[in-house]
């Protein structure tokens, strides 16, 4: 397991505190020097915890174990298994040995500067349930792991020796799905994850003493409306307790920054009881607040936040403080045209975000480790993380997707499973846990109760209640997580990119029947990492060619999903089979950029017309694997990441590989007039083409997508069918042979039936592109368009449930074929199946005067000629042929760099120049940063461009940062690589 670090060292927190909790908090964890934790099986430990919690035990031959962490993690970390990450070593792992229960102990003393009223024991959670002991005394058992404990232990710590604290925690119930929730459904094991030893069972959140006096307060609830966005009503409401033994009164104060608004009220609570208390504008017209400074998603505007400051007082002595974050905002919702919207503050926002499944699959990620990889969505461009199936639990995930603008849809912990847990009322109170916990951060958008179903009752029905209750219905209740306005979940493979543009891509599952691209919360590729990281988890033995090591890492057939055969062949076709492991994972990078850009591209050209947001499957990775990622498991940025920042821009100038237009996406508030649209394209020698050079004054208005100009490249496909032979199902009209006879006025109908069909047979394999049917009055509603070498194997390449009679045209990417067939599925009217004309589109024919493979350069200029937006494609005159790359002239890079260092960060301030004289474009340059002495990439780090392509006399400017200890006092070089020099 690599040490993680975060990226530039000013971005932490002041405190890793649960809720920003601000009375003295000490933390009982295995990083602090004073607090040793013991782990042991509770089946090779005599006695119970009594027994345990005696000072005279000698627990000196238990293993050393991680808090947090996971039991399993323990015996990693103290040697005891191989490195999980690499080759199979996971797989080999006696499950038997950590799927039970662990005792952990540990031993601490009270701070002499607890001096307030009462000693409190916190846990934040468990996984899955505990039973706590302390100095012999059973304090009470955590179910779930969303449950916190807080457990007065004044009269039981010793002040003047050390305390020991035992605590039995038992692994989830089996299966987890959903049987055994609440808890990480996936360490099970998933298409992206292998099962973990112990199923992630441990003491897996915070563990911390604090000292209060006798009123404490609970839960404390910030709410924000917005009648204008000019003025925000706020209102505070909290649980405020009498911790003693007859009835006090106390006065509960806070304050709000910034604006320094202050409020104060006296409550009478009676002895060991609660008292609601709320401040609201009714009679405090202070949290009325004017000109607010409102939280706003990545893009559309600064996430400003607030803090709240509550003190409770007994007796004139502050008993307890609490801080808390928040931000002003307001959620809506509509489902204009059946398609889910949200909104902000008015402003409705195209969701542009990634799915997250596990920080860490043995739950290793921990504090400023989220803010390296939110902070990396953020500079994705993205505005929205799915948590999904409520993977992520703790606190920094939230507080940094607060911070850097990244709304949260936030699922529950049900996946598509007709069956309950098995102990419904603890799973309720989890989730009322949840929502209490969490109810406070800004970046909550959306609740989510299942993924791909709807929960089974009664939870659905409670999730429900909850959130209007607990939440006050500030935020909308999604039952399942691909209908009810969105478009379904999937595909997962990578695809040329005009399939994300053409028709629509189809969902594996879900969906509302209603043909579009919609709200897309899962649709994603498999990606293949670099080949440095590729050697980190793969054994050289297992480098090449492609064995069942791979398939552990998911790319075969534990990753089907991913359609790893698929991805093969785009390499294969595109740039040529791959000689080796280091090959491939280098051609792989440019499917990876080429696929992802696409995605979002093809879901932004549809913005508000039908698409409203699209969510890649995933955005992070939780193991050293071949998919589901953008960047990888150490951090390395792959061209999934950057095909993602480049689409994802704000204001973006983007090209339709289907149309051959060229558009401005404009995703921000504001109207950006007086700008310049200019396409170059570009051979591979480097030189432009100037006849296809264009240029257009645009104004980009918020929230739009505006047309700049077509390029002039020939769209035109060749008929391939005319007069080919021709094979029906059935014929009651006509001939078969008059669909391909050029007339308009013969045709050929089926007998009445559903499915019915009828090819043509090119002759001989060609590429196919395309199919033009007109149907006549008896149309096909649905039906699809199949493809084949041998008139018996058929691969479907487009399906339609919205048939309609008369003339459509279908495009599709190149296929190569000898067969082409329209298959019937469900009639249109009252009679069989009917054509005029059946015609097989070829490929688009290449454009005069362009290389085998070209360079499509766009740029976006504001009025003072600064760039805006830039964006760069490769384009074949064979759409799925790139192979002419490969015979690019090596590129001969000039360098120099600089180190700049401040405040704990260094940045690398690069300039890459492709000299005039240079033979051909140095095209998808790599840059990495790597340490002198061992060569180790400098990793994680922030960049704000990589696989960039240089046209002869063009400079790249490159800034790389990254925390200084990266470089452990050494020096740093630059590998700077094209993807010509191979």
């Amino acid at each position: 397991m690599i040490e993680f670090k975060k990226i530039i060292a000013s971005f932490a927190l002041a405190a890793c505190m649960t809720g920003l909790q601000a009375q003295q908090t000490i933390y009982l964890h295995s990083d602090n020097p004073q607090t040793v934790w013991k782990l042991k099986p509770q089946a090779e430990v005599n006695g119970d915890g009594a027994v345990l919690c005696s000072t005279g035990l000698d627990a000196s031959k238990w293993v050393d174990a991680v808090v947090p962490g996971t039991a399993f993690n323990s015996y990693v970390v103290a040697g005891l298994e191989k490195d999980p990450n690499f080759g199979d070593n996971i797989h080999q792992v006696s499950r038997e040995k950590y799927d039970r229960s662990f005792w952990y102990r540990t031993t601490f003393d009270i701070p002499a500067d607890f001096t307030k009223d009462l000693i409190w024991l916190n846990f934040n959670g468990v996984n899955r349930r505990a039973d706590i002991y302390m100095n012999g005394v059973f304090l009470g058992r955590l179910d779930g792991f969303m449950h916190r404990g807080r457990f007065d232990v004044t009269r039981i710590a010793k002040r003047d020796a050390k305390n020991v604290l035992a605590v039995l925690v038992h692994m989830p119930d089996t299966p987890l799905a959903n049987q055994g929730s609440p808890t990480y459904l996936s360490s099970g094991g998933w298409d992206w994850m292998p099962y973990v030893p112990g199923l992630n069972s441990g003491i897996t959140d915070k563990v911390f003493l604090s000292n209060t006096g006798k009123a404490t307060v609970r839960d404390p609830w910030i709410r924000t409306d917005l009648p204008t966005n000019a003025r925000a009503d706020v209102s505070v409401e909290m649980e405020v307790k009498n911790n003693s033994s007859k009835k006090s009164k106390f006065v509960v104060r806070g304050t709000i920054l910034p604006g320094d608004i202050t409020f104060e009220k006296e409550v009478e609570v009676e002895a060991n009881r609660f008292s609601t208390l709320k401040f609201d504008k009714r009679y405090f017209p202070q949290l009325s607040i004017a000109r607010p400074q409102l939280w706003w998603p990545n893009g559309y505007g600064e996430p400003n936040l607030y803090t709240c400051k509550l003190e409770v007082l007994a007796d004139g002595e502050v008993s307890e403080t609490k801080e808390l974050t928040f931000g002003i905002k307001k959620y809506t919702y509509d489902w204009e045209g059946g398609v889910f919207h949200l909104s902000i503050n008015g402003m409705r926002v195209f969701v542009k975000g990634a799915n997250w499944g596990m920080s860490e699959y043995m739950l290793r990620c921990r504090g400023n480790e989220y803010e390296t990889k939110i902070r990396l969505h953020k500079e994705m461009n993205f505005n929205m993380i799915r948590n999904w199936l409520g993977s992520v639990t703790d606190e920094e995930f939230y507080e940094y997707c607060d911070k850097y603008g990244l709304m949260v849809w936030d699922d529950f912990w049900i996946n598509s499973n007709p069956n309950l847990p098995y102990d419904l009322n603890v799973f309720n109170n989890n989730v009322v846990e949840k929502i209490k916990r969490v109810r406070n951060h800004p970046c909550i958008a959306v609740w989510c109760g299942d993924n791909e179903a709807y929960p089974e009752q009664p939870i659905q029905g409670w999730m429900d209640v909850n959130i209007k209750t607990f939440d006050g219905g500030d935020r909308y209740f999604q039952a399942c997580s691909n209908t009810g306005g969105l478009s379904g979940s999937g595909y997962w493979g990578a695809f040329d990119s005009r399939y994300y543009f053409l028709n629509y891509p189809d969902p594996s599952s879900g969906g509302d029947g209603k043909r579009g691209w919609g709200f897309r919360t899962e649709i994603g590729t498999a990606v293949v990492p670099t080949f440095e990281s590729f050697k980190k988890f793969m054994p050289e033995s297992d480098w090449w060619p492609r064995n069942e090591m791979w398939n552990k890492h998911y790319f075969g057939s534990n990753a089907g999903n991913a359609r790893p055969d698929h991805y093969v062949a785009s390499i294969d076709k595109g740039y040529g089979k791959a000689e080796n492991a280091e090959d491939f994972c280098r051609k792989a990078q440019l499917v990876n950029l080429e696929s992802n850009k696409a995605m979002y591209e093809g879901w932004l050209d549809h913005i508000w017309e039908d698409a409203s947001g699209i969510m890649t499957w995933m955005g992070q990775s939780a193991y050293p694997s071949m998919v589901w990622q953008t960047y990888d498991y150490y951090y390395d940025l792959t061209g999934a990441y950057w095909g993602c920042k480049s689409a994802c821009e704000p204001l973006h100038i983007y090209w339709n590989p289907a149309t051959e237009e060229v558009k401005v996406v404009n995703t921000t508030t504001q109207t950006f007039d007086g700008l310049t649209a200019e396409a170059v394209i570009y051979n591979l020698d480097g030189k432009p083409v100037q006849r296809y050079s264009q240029s257009q004054l645009v104004t980009s208005y918020p929230n739009t997508t505006a047309r700049c100009f077509v390029l002039g490249l020939n769209c035109e496909r060749p008929n391939l069918s005319l007069g080919k032979r021709v094979v029906a199902s059935s014929t009651s009209t006509g001939d078969p042979s008059y669909v391909v006879d050029g007339k308009d006025d013969t045709r050929w109908g089926a007998k009445k039936a559903d499915n019915e069909w009828i090819y043509v047979d090119l002759g001989s394999v060609q590429p196919v592109g395309g199919v033009r049917l007109n149907f006549e009055a008896a149309y096909g509603k649905s039906y699809k368009i199949q493809v084949s070498n041998d008139a018996e194997n058929w691969m479907e390449v487009y399906k339609t449930s919205e048939g309609r009679e008369g003339l459509e045209v279908i495009t599709f990417p190149e296929v190569d074929a000898r067969y082409v067939r329209m298959f019937g599925i469900e009639l249109g009217w009252w009679f069989g199946y009917s054509l005029w004309s059946f015609d097989v589109l070829g490929g688009t024919q290449p454009s005069e005067g362009l290389s085998d493979v070209h360079f499509i350069r766009l740029t976006l200029k504001d009025k003072s000629g600064k760039i805006v937006s830039e964006n760069n494609y490769w384009r074949g005159n064979d759409r799925l042929d790139f192979t002419a790359l490969n015979t690019l002239p090596k590129a001969e890079l000039k360098t120099s760099s600089k180190l700049i260092r401040k405040n704990g960060e260094a940045e690398i301030q690069a300039v890459i120049t492709l000299p005039k004289s240079a033979k051909g474009v140095a095209f998808a340059v790599h840059v990495q940063a790597v340490r002198t002495s061992d060569g180790e990439r400098i990793l994680p780090a922030l960049m704000n461009d990589n696989y960039f392509t240089l046209m002869p006399g063009e400079t790249k400017n490159l800034s790389i940062t990254f925390d200084e200890n990266l470089l452990q006092g050494d020096k740093y070089k630059l590998v700077v690589t094209p993807y010509n020099n191979k």
